[in-house]
């Protein structure tokens, strides 16, 4: 099966090995459980997949019992996130779970206060992190996108975002924020916070405590690595594009014509995107290629035949220049 799946920035990976390297963990035990080679750390152009990532994370969950990885508060053991759901799926809206959540905080004091604020018709979210020190870019982007995942799951509907604000510098070479989110970030602002139309706040709550195990079957470790959230032009263009791995690739004049648009629109709202077809089309290839490799079901020699390419050693070249490093640093 031809995988059309996402990769993950080695970035994040780098933070969590920071983590584990600052606290004294085998980390070099939890790479190898998670089919990550540590060789790729090194190199800013690597990936991995989503399962991989999921892994790691939840080694160390396991490690530091702790939810929020000690960086919190104070400890949030593991199986608090899922107390608190269960707490505020009885409140009667939107609005009110989300005042639970924060009356919660107080009796679990390591999770950080949540408030909602409404202006001009925009709800703003925010989650106060002022007295974590040194809060680690990966916690403020899964406590946010957990939060606002959670909200639209509670309510049966999703809640498009206007606005994703977070409190740190914009990182380099991390380019996933529009999967995560599916919305504009502000980088570098006061507060971490999602922003939304305030009338979702009205919004019913509609699950049960039954429905909820399936919710948080992967959670919080998963929250990273669900794929549903993306709304950009590029991210239209790739699920368009993406079925070449089992057929024909659709010409620009095809995914324009599916996206409504004129092929000369289609190429500058990529250029804005700083993206373009043939780029996303090799980011399908190269994630496909990864998915692989880590699966190790296949040789290179059959990888690269699906994947189109004449021979092994064009596809190799090929993969070289997507991630800096050769197909072998990728299998196990």
């Amino acid at each position: 099966m031809p995988s059309t799946e996402y990769t993950i920035p080695i970035q994040r990976v780098q933070v969590l090995v920071g983590i584990a390297l600052a606290r004294g963990w085998d980390i070099e035990g939890m790479l190898e459980t998670a089919d990550i080679s540590a060789d790729l750390l090194p190199e800013g152009r690597a990936r991995v997949t989503t399962e991989q990532l999921t892994m790691l994370i939840k080694q160390l969950w396991r490690a530091t019992d702790d939810e929020l990885l000690g960086f919190g508060l104070r400890p949030v053991p593991r199986g608090t996130f899922r107390l608190l759901c269960i707490a505020v799926l009885t409140a009667t809206n939107l609005r009110a779970a989300i005042e639970r959540f924060d009356d919660f905080g107080r009796a679990a004091p390591g999770m950080p206060p949540i408030r909602v604020d409404v202006r001009d018709g925009q709800a703003r979210v925010s989650i106060d992190i002022s007295k974590i020190e040194q809060p680690i870019n990966l916690l403020i982007d899964t406590l946010l996108a957990i939060t606002h995942r959670f909200f639209a799951w509670a309510i049966g509907k999703r809640i498009p975002l206007g606005l994703v604000e977070l409190p740190y510098d914009e990182p380099a070479h991390v380019d996933d924020y529009d999967l995560i989110f599916g919305a504009p970030v502000a980088f570098s602002t006061s507060r971490c916070a999602l922003l939304f139309d305030a009338d979702v706040l009205n919004a019913p709550i509609v699950r049960d405590e039954a429905a909820l195990n399936e919710f948080l079957r992967d959670a919080p470790a998963g929250v990273l690595t669900r794929r549903t959230y993306a709304t950009s032009v590029s991210s239209q263009v790739r699920v368009l594009l993406a079925g070449g791995l089992s057929g024909e690739w659709l010409t620009v004049d095809e995914i324009a014509a599916e996206l409504l648009m004129s092929p000369q629109t289609l190429r500058r709202k990529l250029r804005e995107e700083n993206t373009s077809p043939r780029e996303i089309k090799e980011e399908i290839l190269r994630d496909a290629a990864i998915a692989s490799l880590a699966r190790g079901d296949e040789t290179v020699a059959a990888l690269s035949r699906r994947l189109g390419f004449s021979e092994p050693s064009a596809f190799s070249r090929a993969f070289r220049r997507w991630t800096g490093s050769p197909p072998g640093s990728y299998q196990h």
